[in-house]
């Protein structure tokens, strides 16, 4: 989730074109969860197989 000036913003790195934006964290936590259910659906009516995660989430510890 990323926040921009006026709205927040949200997209699934996996699921190409799943995106989702809103006025606070809770709208948009709702939307993206609701695109990603939406598109998956998409994806399996028709006929294609699900995209396989390929993103991750590193964390590094800096000393400043």
């Amino acid at each position: 989730m990323e926040e921009g000036s006026t709205s927040f913003g949200a997209y699934v790195p996996d699921v190409p074109g799943c995106i989702a934006a809103g006025e606070s964290r809770e709208e948009v936590l709702q939307l993206i969860e609701e695109a990603v259910e939406f598109h998956l659906e998409g994806i399996r009516e028709q006929g294609h197989r699900l995209p396989q995660p390929r993103s991750s989430i590193e964390f590094i510890e800096v000393h400043a």
